[in-house]
């Protein structure tokens, strides 16, 4: 057993142990009975009390051994549960390859090592709801369609309520690095509406996670399905990357141009797979979407050259430059038949009001 597994039973028990059992009652207080004594007896100093006696002892002894046994566990077949739709996991997108070496491993040894988790459905088309195990529920479903139905599912059954089965589950979905964020900020954004009535701050004190933490994987949630589709697998999205587009697909200046490029996007994935070439990967995906919201600056107007007019009106050039440091630049040319004597006329307005003449 590696410590990581080891490490999340551990966790999945202690979250079970607070979700799905009821507190043991408090112990009467020892003053009740004191009060019932005489004062020489209620003065008595404590080392002097008697110690508790032998049936005490064996009461507190049962009492620790119920508490620390193992639970009972019982074989199902697969077709016996119904996958709670809470769970983040997309059971639909399970297949062979997802699960290849967890089906391999239930098949040497006969059996799924860590139990999984179910409720009793008494009015349901299932005698039992599966809230945590999908993936080792669809390997031992599929086992079964491939010459082994003699494998059997060991499960717990746990008493549960939804809220109780969210956080059971998401403590879980915590360890297991194949459920992407995109399935978690989902499903978190569908827990905090269903069992939080949209309040996150009560939701993150549930989960025991950092506010900041929860607003990050539901504003991945937010995103639209053409920006999601813009990636070549759901798993390249990351949190980062709904924490960089999410505010700017809010902004209406830019949301439209995103769409956009993320149509453009999901067309080009699709070229590339069809070619047999790499797709383009997430962060290269995520950069071009957040260029989209980029709006060129506008180039200043240009403003109008002076020009060199002769005194009947006609153009005969424009003034290039006219600066203090490098002085004047004029071009002559002249529209249509024109005296040298004109354009010299024409000049010495334009000269004399150059700044490198002025003092």
């Amino acid at each position: 057993m590696s410590s990581a597994g080891g490490k999340r039973r551990s966790l999945l028990a202690n979250a079970i142990e607070s979700i799905g059992t009821t507190p043991a009652p408090a112990p009467t207080a020892p003053a009740a009975v004191l009060d019932t004594q005489e004062p020489a007896v209620r003065e008595k100093p404590a080392e002097e009390i008697a110690a508790p006696s032998f049936l005490e002892r064996r009461g507190i002894a049962f009492d620790e051994i119920a508490r620390t046994v193992k639970r009972p566990t019982l074989r199902l077949k697969p077709s016996e549960c119904s996958i709670w739709p809470g769970n983040a996991r997309d059971y639909a997108a399970l297949s062979y390859e997802r699960c290849s070496s967890l089906i391999e491993s239930i098949r040497e040894e006969g059996t799924n090592r860590e139990p999984v988790v179910v409720r009793r459905t008494p009015n349901g088309d299932h005698p039992y709801e599966l809230i945590v195990g999908t993936r080792r529920h669809f390997s031992i479903s599929w086992l079964h369609a491939n010459n082994h139905s003699e494998i059997e599912l060991v499960a717990r059954i746990e008493t549960l309520d939804d809220e109780g089965a969210f956080r059971l589950a998401d403590l879980e979905n915590r360890e297991r690095e194949d459920v992407t964020d995109l399935e978690r900020a989902r499903n978190y954004r569908h827990a905090a509406e269903t069992y939080y009535n949209g309040v996150r701050t009560q939701m993150a004190e549930r989960l025991a996670i950092p506010k900041q933490n929860l607003h990050n994987l539901l504003q991945l949630a937010e995103l639209p399905d053409e920006v999601i589709d813009a990636f070549a697998d759901p798993a390249d999205l990351k949190v980062r990357h709904g924490m960089r587009l999410s505010p700017l697909l809010k902004d209406e200046r830019y949301r439209d141009n995103i769409i956009a490029v993320a149509l453009a996007l999901c067309e080009e994935q699709r070229a590339l797979k069809a070619a047999g070439q790499s797709r383009i990967e997430g962060s290269k995906v995520c950069e071009r979407l957040a260029a989209a919201a980029q709006v060129p600056k506008a180039k200043p107007a240009a403003r109008p050259r002076p020009t060199l007019t002769a005194p009947t009106g006609q153009e005969l050039g424009q003034v290039l430059t006219d600066t203090k440091a490098k002085g004047i630049t004029i071009n002559i040319n002249p529209k249509g038949a024109t005296s040298v004597d004109e354009i010299l006329d024409a000049l010495r307005p334009v000269i004399e009001s150059a700044k490198f003449s002025r003092n």
